[in-house]
């Protein structure tokens, strides 16, 4: 199962125009487009790949409560996600955003109906990957590592988006140019290692202890 408490964002476009009469626009919510990650515990980038063969991707979450969100607020529901489905020859995922007709939901899809919104993102959480090293090719043959693909994946939501965030972090970026990701992970790096810097305390205050009862 993925880690929900740590999620990842992907971008894409609107794949095609709007059915006024369902309300309803279609869309690819994923691609296999590589994205430039930071693995803070090795101190190193690598490039993220989202499989899209069968078996990859896990569509039953979207299936059966699916939902479109604004700006992924989860207090801003837009409408339903509607007919996910993997294309494994196009190695995409791709669905259809149903509008609904509160005020808000109203507002977002004249929005989309114009042109004016154009951005799709989706939050994903991973739950096993197959790591390629450098100079090495992936199962499938078609990756070229370093790399880390996402073999088992789902997809929690789909939002229309105002400004697409850059999931690409270039080497000459500083820090405040860093996805939430790679924020979170570096964080998390910290807290483990704060926790192993405790244990190391621990065991060293332990084997005093025990120095210090055999001397008495």
């Amino acid at each position: 199962m993925p880690e929900k408490s740590k999620l990842f964002y992907r971008e894409m476009q609107l794949d095609g125009a709007v059915d006024q009469k369902s309300r309803t626009v279609p869309i690819s919510f994923s691609s296999e487009k590589s994205v430039k990650r930071f693995d803070w515990r090795r101190g190193e980038y690598y490039n993220e790949v989202l499989g899209h063969e069968e078996g990859n991707v896990d569509l039953t979450r979207l299936s059966e409560m699916g939902v479109a969100l604004f700006n992924h607020d989860t207090d801003r529901v837009i409408g339903a996600i509607i007919e996910p489905v993997l294309d494994a020859a196009e190695h995409r995922c791709k669905a259809k955003i149903r509008f609904d007709e509160d005020e808000f939901s109203e507002m977002i899809y004249q929005k989309v109906l114009r042109g004016t919104l154009k951005g799709i993102s989706v939050g994903y959480g991973v739950g096993a990957w197959e790591e390629v090293a450098a100079g090495q090719k992936s199962t499938c043959g078609r990756f070229e590592g370093p790399c880390k693909i996402a073999r088992q994946w789902t997809p929690y939501e789909v939002s229309s988006v105002s400004v697409p965030a850059d999931a690409d972090v270039g080497v000459a970026r500083g820090l405040p140019d860093l996805t939430d990701n790679d924020l979170q992970e570096f964080r998390n790096y910290l807290a483990d290692k704060k926790r192993r810097e405790e244990n190391t305390d621990l065991e060293a205050l332990k084997r005093d202890l025990e120095l210090l009862e055999m001397e008495g």
